[in-house]
This record gives structure tokens, C-alpha cells and sequence, in this order.
């Protein structure tokens, strides 16, 4: 097991699953079977040969050299963990060695690729503190010794023992079942104009007889659809939020399955997302910044996703905020809303915009379609500015801005009167200086 690398005799340290090769053959292979796809759809080919022979040489190609690749690379990554710190070594040329110290350790998850599912395999992914290479990735391990592996990292980072180190107890908050996801992504306004427009190009196609020329637009709102199902079917299948000591754990996915871990401490700020239709039923979404995910790029996947409940009913949701930032609230809150001379900046919904705080947060809220609500706890302020174009001045209004890491939270108070956004600015950063003492 994983933490017995402390035991003598394993200095050099422990490899990964062998299977490794494998996946990491299936991953090459549909990369290049995507990138033949996507030749031959734009109209070239692999010289004389069908484009059934063409996908099965790239498979086989794809995999061997994947393969090949996975194997190399496997041979030459090890692993320690001892006393202070955890070990990883890799590199074939060049060699490299990641050294993370339990103490900078913020959260552990898991990730199981499809193929890597199949196989019983998933992948460690270690968030530290601070930095753009601020992750740490640990590919394959069976998914038993990922998990035990997670929990002696956590404990350790908690500052307990080896003799200390217990399994985490958590309870279950809620399953979101796939019929209400998908009952939801029907009723979302964008997945509605999505499917309206691939079935109104395919219609003009079929009227017109220009199937060449309109191909171009169904194949870019179909990708549209596709990414929307992907993203709010698929990866949020079974979602499953639970708690524990350390934090809320959620554990999604239809096809690939991931495991992230949301510390108490790291949550930045939660956003609500209301939709219109959603609000008929007094349905909402919630989202969550997390210190560290946001600073990862988009090749990290849906593991660091910020989707803290994809739909969920007011109380539910209520109960969550609170649970993240203890005493946060949205009702009876003295509001500062944006003046009728900012209407020419949103015709419609500067009647929706308004921001408001009380002694533990910063709330903002706008949206007319989609009514979201920003809310961030006055200790995670950052920094609080004030934005005032030419525009903006002549119509005597400004933008009050509350900064939090890139994320899904947006606590700005656009176009407010330019008083109210100064004031608002003098009294954000007195509480925020005031909730750090």
C-alpha cells in the first residue's frame, strides 16, 4: 500500500499501477481519432485510403505510440511518502522531482477517466497553496489505494500522526438524481435556444437546398448542445454531496467518475444562479470559488469543477450557504440599487441590480434572464475598487467592485450612483478589515 513507502527498503520510492501504459494508450488513440475525424470533415484525408481505414490506423497508431509512451513514462515515476513530506519523481530525459510538504496541502481529490474507470485505476490530484503550478497529479493507482492514499495525505496535513490516522466518517446531504439534472438542462434557457437553432438550420437546409453552406453553422450549434449535455448531464451524473470534518466532498459523473474535496476554509465566495424558467419552480444552482482551482487551466478537467449543486430547491440551498459561510443570509438586507439614469447601460436589467452587506458578507446581485447572486464572505475580500468610465460619468453612475479569485462569483455593484459606490467602497473595506482581526 501507498503509505507503506515509509517502511525500509523503499527509499527508491513506489510506482504506479502497470495498467498505466494501457490508459494512457487509449487517451493517445482518441486523440488521434478525434483529429483524423476532424481532417476528414474539413475534407482531407489520409491519402488513398477509406476513412474507415483511416480511423483504424489511427487507433492502432494512436494506441501503440500511447502505449509506448505510458510505459516509458511509468518505468521512470516513483513516489515516497516518509515523515514530512510526499515525493514524486518522473522524467526520462529530463529528470524531475515534485517534493509537497504535508503542511501546504489544501485539498486531495479524485479522478477516474473512462478507460481508467474500466480498468479499476483513477487518477491523485493535490492542490498546495499558492502558485500557478500550485497541482500536483499522480496517474494511475488502483482506485483502493488512491482513496487510502487520500486520507493518509489529509490526515497528515491535519497535523495527525500515522498512529492517529482514522478513516473520515461522513454523512450524505443529498443525491441529485439524473432525471431532475436532466429535467433541468430541458428547462435551461440556453439548451432550449441551442436545440431551437440546430433544428431552424437544419430546416433552412432542407428548404434552401444549401446543405454545404448551412453544414458549417449546424455543426457549430451542435457542438453547442453537445457541450451543454456534456456539462450538465453528464459530468454532473449521481451527483452526491456529502460533509465531513474536513470540508464537503462531491462525487459526480456518468462516464468518468470524479472525487473533490471543497475545504471549509478555501471557500472564497458562492454564487446562486437562478434561471428564468427555474425561478417558476424556485429552482437554483449553486457555485462555489475555491482558492487554487480557479487559477488552473481548462486542461485540468472536471475535477476542479466549481459546481457546488447543478439544481437544487431555495432551502436546500439556503441551508448550504450557511453551512460555508455561517450566519450569510439574502433576505432582510438593506439593499443599494442601481439609479433609473443607468438604464441606458442595461435597458432592462438595471431594475434587477443591487448590492447590500451585512457583518458577515458582501452581497450583489443583477440578471434578468438569469437572475445571479454573489455573495462573499467579508474575511476572503481581496481588494474592493471603483470603476467610472466617460460614460459612466456623465451619467453620474460607477461601478463598486468586490475582487475575488476568477471564478464564477461576480460581487460587482455595476452602474450604481457614484456616491453610493464610494460609500460602498469606504464600508467594504472597513469590514473586511474588521472580519480579519
Amino acid at each position: 500500500m501507498a503509505p507503506g513507502s515509509d517502511r525500509p527498503g523503499e527509499a527508491l520510492g513506489l510506482r504506479t499501477h502497470p495498467l498505466t501504459a494501457v490508459v494512457q494508450g487509449a487517451l493517445w488513440a482518441a486523440a488521434a481519432s478525434v483529429g483524423l475525424i476532424g481532417s476528414l470533415l474539413s475534407g482531407d484525408g489520409w491519402g488513398d485510403l477509406s476513412p474507415w481505414l483511416s480511423l483504424v490506423a489511427a487507433l492502432v497508431g494512436g494506441s501503440l505510440l500511447g502505449m509506448g509512451a505510458g510505459y516509458v513514462g511509468w518505468l521512470f515515476t516513483r513516489y515516497v511518502i516518509d515523515g514530512t513530506e510526499l515525493r514524486i519523481s518522473s522524467g526520462v530525459v529530463t529528470k524531475s522531482s515534485r517534493r509537497i510538504p504535508y503542511e501546504r496541502i489544501q485539498s486531495v481529490d479524485i479522478a477516474e477517466p473512462f478507460v481508467a474507470r474500466l480498468l479499476g485505476l483513477a487518477e491523485l490530484r493535490i492542490e498546495m497553496a499558492g502558485g500557478k503550478d500550485s497541482r500536483t497529479s499522480l496517474r494511475f493507482l488502483s482506485l483502493e489505494d488512491t482513496r487510502e492514499l487520500r486520507r493518509v495525505l489529509l490526515s497528515r496535513a491535519h497535523g495527525e500522526s500515522p498512529v492517529e490516522e482514522a478513516v473520515e466518517h461522513r454523512s450524505v446531504i443529498t443525491v441529485v438524481g439524473p432525471d431532475r439534472v436532466i429535467i433541468g438542462t430541458l428547462l435551461s434557457l440556453d439548451f432550449v435556444l441551442a436545440t431551437a437553432a440546430t433544428v431552424g438550420l437544419v430546416v433552412a437546409a432542407l428548404w434552401f437546398q444549401q446543405v454545404v453552406v448551412v453544414l458549417g453553422g449546424i455543426v457549430g450549434v451542435a457542438t453547442w448542445v453537445v457541450q451543454i449535455i456534456g456539462k450538465r448531464i453528464i459530468q454532473q451524473w449521481n451527483f452526491t454531496l456529502s460533509r465531513g470534518d474536513r470540508g464537503l466532498r462531491i462525487e459526480r459523473g456518468l462516464l468518468s467518475r470524479t472525487s473533490q474535496t471543497i475545504p471549509y476554509a478555501r471557500v472564497q465566495g458562492i454564487a446562486v444562479k437562478e434561471p428564468f424558467v427555474w425561478r417558476r419552480f424556485g429552482w437554483q444552482r449553486l457555485e462555489v470559488d475555491v482558492a487554487g482551482y480557479a487559477a488552473q487551466g481548462s486542461d485540468e478537467g472536471p475535477a476542479s469543477s466549481s459546481t457546488l449543486l447543478p439544481i437544487t430547491d431555495r432551502a436546500l440551498a439556503d441551508a448550504i450557504i450557511r453551512e460555508l459561510i455561517p450566519g450569510a443570509r439574502l433576505d432582510d438586507l438593506t439593499r443599494t440599487a442601481a439609479p433609473g439614469r443607468s438604464w441606458p447601460f442595461a435597458p432592462i436589467g438595471w431594475r434587477y441590480r443591487w448590492i447590500a452587506a451585512d457583518d458577515i458578507a458582501f452581497v450583489a446581485r443583477e440578471g434578468w434572464l438569469e437572475r445571479s447572486t454573489s455573495i462573499v464572505p467579508h474575511r476572503k475580500t481581496q481588494s474592493v475598487g471603483v470603476r467610472q468610465g466617460p460614460w459612466q460619468r456623465r451619467r453620474g453612475v460607477a461601478t463598486v467592485e468586490v475582487h475575488t479569485p476568477q471564478g464564477p462569483v461576480d460581487a460587482d455593484g455595476r452602474h450604481l450612483d457614484e456616491r453610493d459606490a464610494r460609500d460602498a467602497l469606504v464600508a467594504q473595506l472597513a469590514r473586511a478589515r474588521a472580519a480579519r482581526v
